[in-house]
């Protein structure tokens, strides 16, 4: 049996202090895995649905495997995940049997550390999976750059970009965080997409109606789900909003 309560790691980083702390539920008798940084609650396993519901409804858009144009199967969907954090939308978006690959883009290099050294749930279940690989980096700014998010294959294109970093758009961890959230920063993302390829982004705010018409200018479509799930501390309900928003294609543009 586990101790009630341990700070697995702690160390400054330049967005302030980081903490991976484990503590046993009374209630169910599990584990929880929480992330803080400095006084602010990053995330916990308690709290996972909307991670990876960010996963399913991003990838539940994407069509399934068909021909590529020179006439081969297609060999699948590549997909970029802004934040790594505990790892449960990525190994969500490996569930799907349609993707091929899968790049994780994360600036805090302790958190892609507990992941290869196994402090976390599921960091031997990402790490050994051959379709995965983590990037440290900054998601903000490699959005904003033409070299994109994978450092071995600049300019490369996504079927998926699944984003979840900051609270919401309007609660952003870092203030050059906000600038993705207007329309020139959602154009230069939409540029790291294939054609028809998928934005989803996690939001821990009620869906926020400026925001999706801010997305319906940039992409073809846009809508905000609201994903429910059970709040133990708190008794009820609780919920997220997961923003899906598909890119334009040549079909779109005629």
């Amino acid at each position: 049996m586990s101790v009630r309560f341990e700070e697995i790691d702690w160390r400054p980083t330049p967005m302030g202090d980081i903490s991976l702390r484990r503590r046993r539920d009374p209630a169910s008798g599990t584990d929880v895995y929480e992330v803080k940084l400095g006084d602010e609650f990053l995330m916990s396993s308690l709290f996972t649905a909307g991670e990876i519901a960010l996963a399913r409804l991003g990838l539940a858009g994407l069509p399934d495997a068909g021909v590529d144009v020179a006439g081969l199967p297609d060999a699948g969907l590549d997909v970029a995940v802004g934040g790594l954090g505990l790892g449960y939308t990525a190994r969500a978006a490996l569930e799907d049997p349609r993707v091929r690959s899968l790049i994780v883009v994360e600036a805090l290099g302790e958190v892609i550390d507990w992941h290869q050294r196994g402090l976390v749930p599921l960091g031997a279940d990402l790490t050994s999976d051959t379709r995965c690989r983590f990037v440290h980096g900054d998601f903000f700014a490699m959005a904003a750059d033409p070299g994109g998010f994978d450092p071995r294959m600049p300019g490369r294109r996504f079927h998926a970009i699944l984003l979840d970093v900051d609270h919401s758009p309007r609660h952003v961890l870092h203030a050059r965080h906000a600038a993705l959230y207007q329309p020139a920063g959602l154009r230069a993302l939409a540029e790291r997409l294939h054609p028809g390829g998928v934005f989803a982004l996690w939001s821990n705010d009620p869906p926020d109606d400026q925001f999706t018409a801010v997305l319906a200018q940039v992409f073809a479509e846009a809508d905000a789900a609201v994903v429910d799930f059970p709040n133990p501390l708190q008794g009820g309900t609780s919920a997220n909003t997961v923003y899906v928003a598909r890119a334009q294609t040549s079909t779109d543009a005629d």
